[in-house]
């Protein structure tokens, strides 16, 4: 994997302008790089080719998957999922406690997935306008793709939060009640479920991965979506209710559009086993990177025992 010279910690990159795919791509080859024990891989790739990073850390049976930047404009989504994975990676690196936790002792017979951007051509897109969808420009230029602060789908149009098998057709109605019929800056479902090589990419891990549970990162809000339908295992919710004691966030259900469609939603209803979706931050999106540190330490005990309950 190339290492993007001059990228080697967290604190450089919250120091860049944007944490935009290079970026993340160069801070995970340099994360690797420093710690023995994470490896990275694509899990995918995005409609215009870009890798779609999984990172490994541990190799115990017991997996978990957290996974950030399903829209576009969330990026700063990513940076929480990677200081995560840099912290606990530090800890178990050098044998001290962090946080309370002797992370040698609660990786024991574990391993933890990072997905830091599920969505790299979308975050391209949010951050520097249409022209960064390449042959796509056009068309994403047409969607409103060069309007600060709207873009969150993949440069097809497709908003991959609304693109996973749950309800997916309740989904479609609720859509096309709301004047969605086609390729849009936000919220429109696809073609079908698992239209785009995004959302392939991710259930695909998901399906040979037997996670233990799943956590997706969005923004904002300060919510935790622990349910869906009648599989939603009954340690969910107590699962929430911890997370939400450590953090202050309010546990929720999402309303109207965001109701069906989502990873969680398909994650819950596919393996019948716990999915969280938790809502970092609060404000407008995009949210500023000014205000990552005060979000990461307000979630920080919340998220590592979404990663270890």
């Amino acid at each position: 994997m190339m290492v993007e010279k001059g990228w080697t910690t967290m604190e450089q990159l919250v120091k860049a302008a944007k944490a935009d795919y290079g970026y993340i791509s160069g801070l995970t080859g340099a994360l690797c790089a420093r710690y023995p024990c994470l490896s990275a891989a694509p899990m995918g790739r995005s409609v215009l080719g870009r890798s779609i990073w999984g990172i490994t850390l541990g190799m115990g049976r017991e997996r978990v998957l957290m996974a950030a930047a399903f829209h576009a404009q969330e990026w700063l989504t990513s940076l929480v999922c990677l200081r995560l994975c840099e912290e606990i990676a530090a800890a178990l690196h050098s044998g001290r406690e962090w946080n309370g936790w002797r992370m040698s002792r609660a990786m024991a017979g574990r391993s933890l997935v990072f997905v830091p951007m599920v969505n790299p051509d979308g975050v391209q897109v949010a951050l520097y306008g249409a022209d960064a969808a390449a042959e796509y420009a056009e068309t994403v230029r047409a969607l409103g793709g060069d309007t600060h602060g709207l873009w969150q789908a993949n440069v097809n149009g497709v908003d991959l939060n609304h693109n996973f098998n749950a309800g997916w057709a309740q989904l479609q109605q609720e859509e096309q009640k709301n004047g969605i019929v086609g390729p849009s800056a936000r919220r429109f479902g696809g073609a079908f479920p698992e239209s785009e090589p995004e959302t392939r990419a991710l259930t695909a891990l998901c399906r040979r991965g037997d996670f233990r549970h799943a956590v997706a990162l969005h923004s904002q809000g300060e919510e935790i979506y622990w349910r869906y339908g009648e599989h939603t295992p009954p340690a969910s919710r107590l699962m929430a209710l911890v997370m939400s004691s450590a953090s202050g966030y309010r546990i929720a259900d999402p309303e109207g559009l965001a109701s069906h469609g989502g990873f969680k939603d398909w994650f819950i209803d596919e393996m019948h086993r716990p999915a969280f979706t938790i809502e970092l931050g609060k404000g407008q999106n995009p949210l500023p990177l000014a205000e990552f540190d005060a979000i990461y330490e307000k979630a920080r005990e919340m998220l590592l025992l979404s990663l270890m309950m």
